[in-house]
């Protein structure tokens, strides 16, 4: 009998282990496994967890959405960060409704098409909503094939690895699916970035990287630019006073918000440039309340 391959591994060992996500329940939506990733992307589990579970009370259908005001979505996003996200995901539901019916189209280039979708999330959706075959590549799916397969402490996300992780799933499109989610699991509990639990892992006997005595990254990873004082927590504490708000506000509530009132102008400028905010005819300053048309 031959060995088990990677996948095989990874998939029985994702079966006793995977975390109980609502995302992943059966019977959940392709629309709301589509709102898992937006929100997951670039934001730990825990901190989207309670904003999954407002939004899609609220707003359990593209439809429901595309209904709400932009604005709406600005405010329920919260301090989820990148708030950005909330007008893609919405611009995307009144897409689905006006181009789609309502009903999240299931192939990669539709998914494609529909505003803020790139290729890890058109992937995501397509293999774990609709069960196809994809390689989705996170940067924990490419830590964990890095380490087991290239003996490598960690590599950056690039578009070879999509060919390198395809070759590793099985043909069978429900197969490739459950190990696609195996993989992005096991490198977000086991085989981590800065403490992976080598002697919990399933892939502990054949990775490549743990037979070469886990040699160190070659270059220092980049680490992420500090939030404190930077023009990104300006816009956050300006967003805020707009979604605390239940009205428009005056500037100098703004000004009360962040002292220093060039990085607030620079800003407030940013926002009204990516139409999280709307400045109004009398001076004041609101959440957006038109929607762009699809295709624009």
């Amino acid at each position: 009998m031959p060995a088990p391959s990677l996948a095989d591994v990874v998939s029985t060992w994702y079966a006793g282990a995977a975390r109980d996500l609502p995302w992943r329940r059966p019977g959940t939506s392709a629309w709301a496994v589509l709102v898992s990733e937006v929100m997951l992307q670039q934001t730990p589990v825990a901190r989207v967890l309670p904003a999954y579970d407002a939004w899609i009370g609220r707003w359990p259908t593209a439809a429901a959405l595309a209904a709400a005001e932009p604005g709406d979505a600005v405010r329920m996003w919260g301090r989820l960060g990148y708030p950005r996200r909330a007008l893609r995901l919405h611009a995307a539901a009144v897409t689905v409704v006006e181009w789609h019916g309502g009903e999240l189209p299931a192939t990669v280039p539709e998914l494609l098409a529909l505003p803020g979708v790139g290729d890890y999330t058109a992937r995501a959706v397509a293999a774990f909503a609709y069960r196809q075959r994809h390689a989705v590549v996170d940067t924990n799916v490419r830590r964990v094939v890095a380490r087991a397969v290239e003996g490598l402490a960690d590599a950056a996300v690039t578009k070879r690895d999509l060919t390198l992780v395809e070759d590793l799933l099985p043909a069978q499109a429900e197969a490739a699916a459950t190990a696609s989610i195996a993989l992005m699991e096991l490198g977000a509990l086991v085989c981590t970035a800065k403490a992976p639990q080598c002697s919990r892992c399933p892939l502990a006997s054949c990775c490549a990287w743990l037979a070469r005595g886990r040699p160190a990254l070659a270059a220092a990873v980049r680490r992420p630019q500090a939030y404190a004082g930077t023009d990104r927590q300006a816009r956050g504490r300006l967003l805020a006073v707009l979604r605390d708000a239940d009205e428009p506000v005056p500037m100098a509530a703004l000004a009360a918000s962040w002292s220093d009132g060039t990085q607030r102008a620079r800003a407030l400028d940013g926002l009204v440039a990516d139409g999280l905010v709307e400045p109004l005819e009398d001076g004041r300053l609101a959440l957006p309340t038109r929607a762009p048309r699809p295709g624009t």
